[in-house]
């Protein structure tokens, strides 16, 4: 099908292409020693810090800016929530697939609810918003606005993230994953196979990833009946380097949700210190970016914390990288990913407010330089939103957020 030998044949025609990073240096403004970081007290203190710059520039905005302390919303890791919040959010996100389509009746089969909107629309934008210069703002605006979705269906606190560093030791056990009524869903039933062979490019090599502890279909929490609809596009084959797709990804394919949950992904990718080190080491948004995301242009055999956790929870939708969006926790995912690029800004707020690259993936074929004054469009969700208005999460127009 069309997208998927698309999808392959950047991944072929990007290996004649490459870039290098410099040497990262660490931020001599933040001295952690070791355990201080592989416990992820440094990322808390990190936090602490941008928490408490962001709040100073808040103070000093002009009168009448539509974000203020009175209306700024706090985004919270998923294991701080009450047992209230926590079902009142598995409720809006249920209500928000109860919603129906805003596409015209036709334009996407497959499209049977708002949710299956927005993994419709990141189905179709995929090749434009990763390893581009708009990855970071585009996934921004996009979370921002489901939550407000889950709003407007009655979850009146802000998006949660999740902490993948709590997680390392045994994923399955994380209260997002473990199965129970305040979960988003357990494993998916234990089905015997093999690893995912991940192909890079530049230079050509392989990433291995160990088979997770799943792969079936949840079967627990109040997510087990949940059932998937588009793609699939990009599935990664277990066992080889063969990616599946389905004739019609925007048809009606119905499926369960699967889940391969992986700790050992997670431990190597996602870890406190592998966040920690990305904030540190990353002297401008190219290197933030790249690193983030494991650029095969920038770094080798590496998925970064960005694909680590998406190959974490695995499955599918979990594990193609165009329906991703599919799976619940992905939100909470992303969140994280916004929550370390909000960290990294605020520690050095001036300078980290632009962009760089292209609007393609891998810059491939070659497009001109996206700026902050190119826009963010979400499609049927909402109306676009420039990119210089998602820089500041307390902008007001249209953010107001901060994290803890």
């Amino acid at each position: 099908m069309a997208l998927t030998t698309m999808w392959l044949r950047l991944l072929v025609a990007v290996s004649f292409f490459s870039a290098v990073l410099a040497a990262p240096t660490v931020d001599a403004g933040y001295a952690y020693s070791p355990a201080d970081v592989k416990s992820g007290k440094a990322l808390s203190s990190l936090t602490q810090k941008a928490y408490s710059n962001a709040m100073g520039r808040l103070e000093k905005q002009a009168k009448g800016s539509a974000c203020t302390a009175k209306n700024l919303r706090v985004r919270k890791e998923w294991r701080t929530l009450a047992p209230k919040e926590k079902q009142s959010f598995i409720e809006a996100v249920k209500c928000v697939r109860s919603k129906p389509s805003l596409y015209p009746p036709g334009a996407v089969p497959g499209s049977k609810s708002l949710y299956d909107d927005f993994i419709a629309v990141h189905l179709n934008q995929t090749l434009f918003i990763h390893l581009t210069g708009t990855f970071l703002t585009w996934h921004r605006y996009y979370i921002h606005h489901y939550e407000s979705r889950l709003n407007a269906c009655g979850y009146s606190g802000p998006l949660p993230y999740w902490e993948w560093g709590l997680d390392t030791s045994d994923v399955s056990r994380s209260p997002i994953f473990d199965g129970s009524p305040l979960s988003l869903g357990g494993n998916g039933q234990f089905i015997p196979h093999l690893g995912l062979q991940m192909p890079q490019p530049i230079p050509p090599t392989i990433i291995s990833i160990p088979p997770g502890t799943g792969s079936g279909c949840v079967t627990t929490g109040p997510f087990n009946n949940l059932t998937m609809r588009l793609g699939p596009v990009a599935m990664p084959n277990y066992g080889n380097t063969n990616a599946t797709g389905v004739a019609d990804p925007l048809g009606d394919n119905l499926r369960c949700l699967k889940r391969d949950l992986n700790t050992a992904v997670l431990a190597k990718y996602s870890s406190f210190a592998n966040s920690t080190s990305l904030i540190l080491e990353s002297q401008d948004v190219e290197q933030f970016q790249a690193i983030m995301q494991g650029d095969p242009r920038y770094v080798t055999g590496e998925l970064g914390v960005h694909g680590g956790g998406h190959f974490t929870i695995g499955g599918d939708p979990g594990s193609d990288p165009f329906i991703s969006p599919g799976d619940p926790a992905f939100w909470l995912h992303h969140g994280q990913v916004d929550r370390l690029y909000w960290i990294w800004q605020q520690l050095d707020w001036e300078r980290r407010q632009g962009v760089f690259g292209t609007s393609t993936f891998l810059s491939f074929p070659p497009t001109t330089n996206v700026t902050v004054e190119d826009s963010i469009d979400l499609g049927v969700l909402t109306t676009p939103a420039k990119i210089k208005n998602l820089m500041s999460t307390t902008g007001g127009t249209p953010l107001c957020y901060v994290y803890q």
